[in-house]
């Protein structure tokens, strides 16, 4: 791959092979099947053909196609194991690496935004890339003034190939079923179409950043890099290291995938009350562990003192402006839902327009399809297995359930639709770790309304919500 695909016709002739190699595969899978071979092995052979088929048109394609890959590959969690296996490792890839743009157009960008003498910013640049994404890929350098830093450069055509994948997709999200089975995409797309402009700017991502490195300088626990330059379609951060969480997903140890699980859950809550912003792309690739720092209370041990791990934070491209924090909202229903009050939460649910005025339903059924899903906070700690949210993506998307029939007549309103989903990828990557996690003090800490006592105090809720939304599918 020379460059960026950009015509249209040729990258919609690469999406539209995805459902139709999908449907070629099952022929042949038939055909297998007919020559004798077992249906558990052909089924294993065409899903691993079809992961490998995802993860190159996607890889390649970048743009609209690798964010959808990358927004899908922290929902594997909730799928059948017999399903979510082959897809695993190709969805994985995608969070850390795709094919690179050739060094000669990544110069040419750079000659273009900083100007030609760019490499008078730095003492040395590496043209291979350290990791490529969507819509841009990271190369390793040292600044002029000797600091390691990460340089973003945005693909060339890429705010073009962003809408035009993403529509494309849209139209046939349906056929896109069977490479993630028990999803719907639809929304899915909508709602990254819904971002892309902010994505592409990189002067707002480097402004959320700021903020968020301004915020947490002298945290113990995150650690956020400080913006060093910023141009159009370039943006140099400072270099930190550390383990990508999707290596912490695959091998990293129980104590490690722990304190990765408490430290990204504490980051989910605390971030918007600290910054008033909240990071709306938690996939793993935007993570690191990072080792402790060791002074003479604290020898260096294998793996470092337990609890003592880093999290690394990258990428603010897209983020949810929430001047107020998470709404009280939340941490008033999730109280009530926790202390048994049915009418409470259901009248919150009425006034916020989760549940429409045209629309009656049974509170204490209301309570029941809350309580599962809010299962993590009502114990001290609560260990997120693929085996429980796989449970619950089945008792909301099987058709016949209670679940499902009283889901379909929720509704979400566009004030919510961004949280709705960074919480659900937070907790697709929580068990993705199979992290024992005390969610309850996170919560506690820095939710609005989760104390009764703040309750108590006479604070006044967050107004959010507007009359309109999308029907809601946890």
């Amino acid at each position: 791959m020379s460059d960026l695909p950009r015509k249209a016709v040729t990258r919609t002739a690469k999406l539209a092979a995805l459902p139709l190699g999908f449907a070629g595969r099952a022929t042949w899978g038939l055909g297998k099947r007919i020559g004798g071979k077992s249906a558990e092995l052909v089924a294993r052979e065409v899903q691993q053909r079809t992961a490998d088929q995802l993860f190159k048109t996607l890889g390649e394609l970048k743009g609209g196609a690798m964010k959808l890959g990358q927004a899908l590959s922290v929902f594997e969690s909730a799928l059948p194991e017999e399903i979510a296996g082959p897809y695993r490792a190709a969805l994985t890839k995608l969070q850390e690496a795709a094919p690179p743009l050739p060094a000669r157009t990544v110069h040419s960008v750079l000659e273009e935004r900083i100007g030609e003498d760019w490499r008078e910013y730095f003492l040395e640049f590496e043209d291979t890339p350290a990791a490529a994404a969507s819509i841009g890929q990271v190369h390793r350098a040292v600044w002029h003034d000797g600091r390691e830093v990460a340089v973003k450069v945005q693909y060339p055509g890429a705010g073009e190939a962003l809408l035009s994948d993403l529509a494309q997709l849209s139209r046939f999200a349906r056929l896109l079923g069977p490479l993630v089975p028990g999803m719907d995409i639809k929304p899915l797309i909508k709602e990254l179409r819904d971002r892309v402009s902010e994505e592409l700017d990189y002067e707002l991502e480097a402004q959320a950043q700021r903020e968020h490195a301004a915020e947490f300088a002298d945290d113990p626990d995150v650690v956020i890099p400080q913006v060093v330059h910023q141009a159009d379609q370039v943006l140099v951060t400072e270099w930190i290291d550390g383990i990508p969480l999707s290596e912490v997903i695959v091998e990293g140890t129980a104590e490690q995938r722990d304190r990765a699980g408490q430290l990204l859950a504490r980051f989910l809550f605390s971030g918007p009350a600290r910054t008033g912003l909240l990071h709306a792309d938690p996939h793993p690739g935007n993570f690191r562990l990072l080792p402790p720092v060791q002074d003479a209370e604290h020898p260096e041990e294998e793996g470092g003192p337990v609890g003592s791990w880093r999290l690394g934070v990258l990428d603010f491209g897209t983020v949810d402006r929430l001047p107020g924090g998470l709404p009280r909202t939340v941490g008033d229903s999730l109280r009530m839902a926790l202390e048994g009050d049915a009418a409470g939460v259901y009248g919150l649910l009425r006034e916020e327009n989760f549940v429409k005025e045209s629309i009656d339903l049974d509170p204490d059924e209301v309570l029941d399809y809350l309580l599962p899903i809010i299962e993590p906070t009502q114990v001290e700690e609560f260990t997120f297995t693929r085996g429980w949210i796989r449970d619950q993506a089945a008792r909301i998307a099987d058709p016949r359930s209670p679940a499902h029939q009283l889901g379909r007549q929720l509704n979400l309103p566009p004030s919510y639709v961004l949280i709705h989903r960074v919480t659900l990828s937070t907790i697709g990557v929580l068990c993705q770790l199979g992290a024992t996690v005390r969610m309850r003090d996170e919560l506690e800490e820095w939710l609005p309304g989760f104390l009764a006592d703040a309750t108590e105090a006479g604070e006044t809720p967050e107004e959010a919500g507007e009359p309109e939304g999308e029907t809601v599918q946890a």
